[in-house]
């Protein structure tokens, strides 16, 4: 197998492997939004904001205990 081949071989492997991860990241594209419209369809308690807030909560009481210790 010549030099040509070999890098013609390689070329056609990496346009393959673009391929399958732009239908991967389409896939998962389209899982999100399907994901996504279950949470609306099933409720605010259900959609991504409890956990936001729970989160925002948490990093809130890190912070003030960090800032308790810096105090002290």
């Amino acid at each position: 197998m010549g030099m040509k081949d070999k890098f013609q071989d390689q070329s056609e492997q990496w346009q393959q492997q673009a391929k399958e991860k732009a239908q991967q990241g389409r896939q998962r594209e389209e899982q999100g939004r399907r994901r996504e419209e279950q949470g609306r369809e099933q409720g605010p308690e259900r959609s991504g904001r409890p956990r936001d807030e729970e989160m925002e909560r948490l990093q809130r009481e890190e912070e003030d205990r960090l800032n308790q210790d810096y105090d002290a």
